[in-house]
């Protein structure tokens, strides 16, 4: 099959021709042996697809071009076919002088590289290796309104614009290949062809490989313009209206009940009931707050704060000996009640002893009591909750629990003379009492007063950083209510309170287990008082006293602290010890007034 093709380098169809090719002159022939040959049947012209003819391989010569004389050189073939803008003409007759030059000799046909192919199969058939290039255009996708174009290209003629965008004109169908006329008669004048016009100036200014901006040149029909589908635009647009008014609404509903798109609301527990179990502390604080008052009292260049509760409801109101104090026998005592309201108290009595005191105030209506419980059934560890006045805070409430029973503290002595030192047989708890709780009572899980709050013990001195006194550590002590009961009954009364005493005064500086009674009383009296109790008991000076009603003492305080927390007439059973002896002795209590 590969009989005859050619050895060198192909013709690419896409090549440039190159201006003043020429045939070689070796392949000329004499005008006597150009014998005209018409085409075989089997051969058919091709057709270029730009509109222009494409020669067979065995056209007649005479299709080439009338010959000038005879050392005319032949017209450059690739360049006469190169600027033809569509098939030539071959019928058009010969000029008058024709016959003159016919007998010339014309220039023989260009011999091909190759043989000839009988079956004029491409790339070896027609049109051989001599033929042009054909202009290259690449196919451009046409917009749908066409191609825009500057405003100098936009002209007139078969391409049309509009509003800037070329309008392509339609494509010219290829031309058949114009048929080969019959060798003409012995003598017959030769046909000349027609010469090739030029190419109009847009083709010769057409470069594909040029930059852009060149004017374009599109064939085809334009498209037809898209018909606008209003009705389902409509649709469209009634269903989006639609989703966003109901989106809007959801939105505007969301921000109308939350406050907001961009507001924070943490979540909440929504109202309950404000009722507490009776035996909460929020249910005790809530039967006690109306009973318990703050106390404000100014006299000369001292005054406080402290706190106290209603005993009846004649106004009688039961505090702390030390709360009342600033106040003298002159000074203002001014009451404020759990609802705000104030009134003017005046003084039933005091005394240092217990460190208790009785006020009173008048023309108040509708005052609540709080009911007395009995300190003797409290148990250690049993709840309990405080109610004050902590610097000045009023209605304050702490709780905690009974951390002790009759725990001996003495309180007072400020004065230096031993006149206002109380002896105490105290509850010791660990609900947080500070200053200005003082006076305030301690109350069981049924909301009963079973102590008065009197001392604390605070860390180290005592002290505050700020000089003041210290706060809680949770050692408070209350005074029980059996004894501040009695002492409240007699201060309402007598406007005074007894001290049950047994008659012998102690030596205080003794550092023995015990209380020793001294040798001497006041004044070189008698340490023990003749016709007291310890005298018709037996006790006699320089005994040492170690228990009372079968309990311990360790000193001299506790063993005052023993005694007052009896009523006069109280019959006690004392232990003592004499010369290395230890004995038993029975007394009935006496009584002082304070």
């Amino acid at each position: 099959m590969d009989d005859g093709k050619p050895t060198g380098p192909k013709a690419k169809w896409w090549s440039r021709p190159s201006t003043g090719r020429g045939v070689p002159s070796e392949q000329e022939a004499p005008a006597s042996e150009a014998t005209p040959v018409t085409p075989a049947s089997d051969e058919t012209p091709v057709t270029h697809a730009s509109g222009g003819a494409r020669v067979a391989p065995d056209a007649s010569p005479a299709q080439d071009g009338p010959a000038s004389g005879a050392d005319a050189a032949p017209t450059p073939w690739p360049e006469a076919i190169a600027e033809l803008p569509g098939p030539v003409d071959a019928t058009v007759p010969a000029p008058a002088d024709a016959a003159a030059t016919a007998t010339v000799p014309a220039p023989a046909r260009p011999k091909p590289l190759h043989e000839p192919d009988a079956y004029s199969t491409p790339p070896y058939g027609g049109p051989g290796p001599w033929a042009p290039a054909p202009p290259v255009q690449r196919p451009v996708p046409t917009p749908a309104h066409g191609t825009p174009l500057p405003p100098q290209y936009a002209t007139a003629g078969a391409e049309t614009t509009t509003g800037g965008y070329l309008q392509q004109a339609p494509q010219p169908q290829p031309q058949p290949h114009p048929p080969v006329p019959a060798p003409a008669a012995a003598g017959a004048p030769v046909p000349v062809t027609e010469r090739p016009q030029p190419l109009s100036s847009v083709w010769l200014q057409y470069d594909p490989w040029s930059a852009p901006g060149q004017p374009l040149t599109h064939h085809g029909q334009p498209p037809a313009p898209r018909k606008r589908r209003r009705g389902r635009l409509l649709v469209g647009a009634l269903l989006l209206a639609l989703v966003s008014g109901g989106l809007g609404g959801a939105v505007g509903a969301y921000v109308e009940r939350n406050g907001g798109v961009t507001r924070i609301e943490l979540p909440q527990a929504g109202p309950e009931s404000a009722d507490r179990a009776p035996d909460s502390v929020a249910g005790i604080a809530a039967r006690a707050l109306p009973g318990v008052v703050t106390l404000h009292v100014s006299g000369g260049s001292e005054q406080g704060t402290g706190t106290g509760f209603v005993l009846d409801e004649q106004g009688h109101i039961l505090t702390n000996n030390h709360v009342v104090d600033p106040a003298g026998a002159s000074g203002d005592i001014s009451v404020t009640f759990s609802g705000g309201e104030t009134a003017k108290a005046t003084l039933v009595g005091k005394d240092s002893g217990y460190d208790l005191a009785v006020v009173k105030v008048t023309g108040v209506s509708g005052l609540e009591p709080l009911p007395l419980g009995n300190s003797d059934n409290v148990r250690v560890g049993d709840p309990v909750v405080a109610i004050g006045a902590p610097f000045d805070l009023q209605n304050t409430v702490t709780s905690g629990i009974i951390s002790a029973k009759e725990r001996p503290i003495t309180a007072g002595g400020e004065k230096g003379d031993g006149s206002d030192i109380s002896y105490v047989d105290a509850l010791q708890t660990d609900a947080p009492i500070n200053p200005g709780n003082s006076g305030g009572p301690l109350v069981d899980g049924k909301a009963r007063v079973i102590g008065i709050n009197s001392a604390i013990r605070a860390a180290d001195t005592g002290a505050g950083a700020d000089g003041g006194q210290a706060g809680s550590i949770g050692l408070g002590f209350a005074i029980p209510i059996n004894q501040g009961k009695r002492v409240a009954e007699e201060l309402i009364n007598t406007g005074k309170a007894t001290h049950p005493v047994i008659g012998v005064s102690l030596d205080m500086r003794f550092t023995g287990d015990g209380a020793r009674v001294g040798e001497k009383g006041q004044g070189d009296a008698s340490a023990v008082t003749p016709g007291g109790p310890a005298a018709e008991a037996g006790v006699k000076p320089g005994d040492v006293i170690t228990k009372v009603d079968g309990r311990r003492v360790h000193s001299g305080e506790e063993l005052i602290v023993k005694i007052r927390a009896h009523r006069p007439g109280d019959e006690l059973e004392l232990t003592l010890r004499r010369g290395g002896d230890e004995r038993t002795l029975t007394l009935v209590l006496g009584s002082a007034d304070s």
